[in-house]
């Protein structure tokens, strides 16, 4: 599976099949803003964890009366700023917030780029956190090095699979949903293999 191949399969999705994705992808990256939290005392996490709640519900339910301006008032305090904080899980914690805003602002402006852009982000993610672990044994990263790692392997691997699963959803129903972020979870690791509670 190529990692091109994943984001041609992700274009060729609907608006609904892509904002799905989007969720279920995040729901893999958000478990590291919690260690990210715990490990810092920055952020509240259950404000993320909310607003990704209520961006399953707006999807499932389009004309329920979420406010999204106001989830994004309040995710964006929450946002990490990079200089104050000198340890890696600041940056999956920062992806893990932008993956969230861009959902948020996909569905206010009806954008299904900023889902494309959620599978994106997780990736980037894996890929920083290779980076930092080949440096933390004396390896300068190459592009080949992180493309060909297990670890991002693995990613593209996980995304071809819940890419599968939402083309083969059929409806979207609060059934299928829960069946997706099932899959999501299945492996109990978040994005960059860090264990699930």
């Amino acid at each position: 599976m190529s990692k091109a191949n994943n984001f041609q399969r992700i274009r060729e999705l609907n608006y609904l099949q892509k904002a799905v994705l989007g969720a279920a992808i995040i729901e893999r990256m958000l478990p590291n803003y919690s260690l990210f939290s715990e490990a810092t005392g920055f952020g509240d996490e259950q404000v993320l964890r909310n607003a990704l709640n209520l961006i399953w519900e707006k999807i499932l339910l389009p004309k329920s009366k979420i406010s999204l301006e106001k989830l994004v008032e309040k995710v964006e305090p929450n946002v990490p700023e990079l200089s104050e904080f000198d340890m890696f899980g600041t940056y999956p914690a920062i992806d893990v917030a932008t993956a969230l805003l861009g959902m948020l602002q996909g569905l206010m402006t009806k954008d299904e780029h900023e889902f494309v852009s959620v599978a994106k982000i997780s990736q980037a993610t894996v890929a920083k956190y290779i980076e930092f672990m080949l440096m933390a044994e004396d390896i300068s990263p190459t592009n080949e090095l992180v493309r060909e790692h297990p670890q991002m392997q693995y990613e593209i691997e996980i995304l071809a699979e819940l890419i599968e699963h939402v083309e083969n959803m059929g409806r979207i129903s609060s059934e299928s949903v829960k069946s997706l972020k099932a899959l999501a979870l299945a492996d109990g690791q978040t994005n960059i293999g860090l264990e699930l509670e």
